[in-house]
């Protein structure tokens, strides 16, 4: 248990500053003899002079005082941004899930930027986990997600229902079809992501409809998993779909719809429900409705 007090700290930094307990007593508005008496409890507590105090002659700060005012000026400074802290809600952090934050993040952050200039929003990108973890924490106030691992005290938004797509390579069989069903991949090699969540997700889906996945790769990114699908490796899956067909290296793929329904999912606004009641908060989970991501979603 802490000892010291801030008020204690307070005035110990207000001595310093003025360099005169006189000073210090007025600015603190505590008397003079209160302040003497206080300083003096604290440097028998700590074993230590803090002011070397004589009659009729300036105050004197020792060697172990200035290291301790010093001290003592960053631990009230950190009490006071603490206090301000509620100011620190006009800077918005916007989260999202890693693969879509190309769609969405920088239409999204415009949106917000241009509909209150007084306010600031920065993004900031995760994996599932880690925007769960960031929401509850305080880190983020609200995310654009697929609602997987969101477990816990969450609210949310529906903001579009998706579906996902298999990229294959332009000599794989499939590769003339306008769509496809997940049970045209039964015993074909996948490529899947590798987080624990996003797995787990497609291995309950597939389970869903009678099916086991074939496991062919985990890949960390969306441009890895295009890649391999068009060296031919397996036959990837995700529900991020860029434009284009080329992978990094330069090698032509087909994207293919899964038509599924049991494969739709959907993409969220979502945020903790534990947040205390903001009016800035509700018009900006107002302005993040649809039209606003209808306008940046091409799954």
């Amino acid at each position: 248990m802490l000892y010291l007090t801030l008020r204690q700290y307070e005035y110990i930094v207000g001595v310093a500053d003025t360099g005169s307990l006189t000073k210090a007593a007025a600015q603190l508005n505590v008397s003079q003899p209160s302040l003497s008496v206080a300083i003096t409890r604290v440097e028998q507590h700590l074993k230590r002079t803090i002011f070397l105090r004589g009659k009729g002659s300036a105050i004197e700060i020792t060697p172990f005082g200035h290291r301790l005012i010093a001290k003592a000026q960053t631990l009230l400074a950190l009490g006071a941004e603490i206090e301000r802290d509620h100011d620190a809600a006009q800077t918005w952090v916007l989260g999202c899930f890693a693969d879509i934050a190309p769609w969405y993040m920088a239409p999204v952050l415009k949106k917000l930027g241009d509909r209150f200039p007084a306010l600031t929003f920065v993004g900031r990108e995760g994996r599932f986990a880690d925007l769960g973890r960031d929401l509850a924490e305080g880190k983020i106030d609200f995310a654009i997600s697929y609602d997987v691992g969101f477990e816990g005290n969450f609210t949310r938004r529906k903001l579009v229902d998706i579906a996902p797509v298999a990229f294959v390579a332009t000599d794989h069989p499939l590769a003339q079809a306008n769509t496809l069903e997940l049970s045209d991949l039964k015993d074909m090699p996948l490529i899947l992501f590798n987080e624990d969540l996003s797995e787990g997700f497609m291995r309950d889906l597939f389970t869903r409809i009678n099916l086991t996945p074939v496991i062919q790769q985990k890949v960390a990114s969306l441009e890895m998993m295009r890649s391999l699908a068009a060296n031919g490796v397996g036959v990837g899956i995700s529900y991020s779909c860029p434009p284009g067909h080329l992978s990094y290296d330069g090698k032509p793929l087909v994207t293919l719809p899964i038509a599924t329904p049991e494969a739709r999912t959907e993409i969220a606004l979502i945020w903790s429900g534990l947040r205390a009641d903001s009016p800035d908060f509700d018009a900006i989970l107002d302005a993040l409705t649809p039209p606003v991501v209808d306008a940046v979603s091409s799954e």
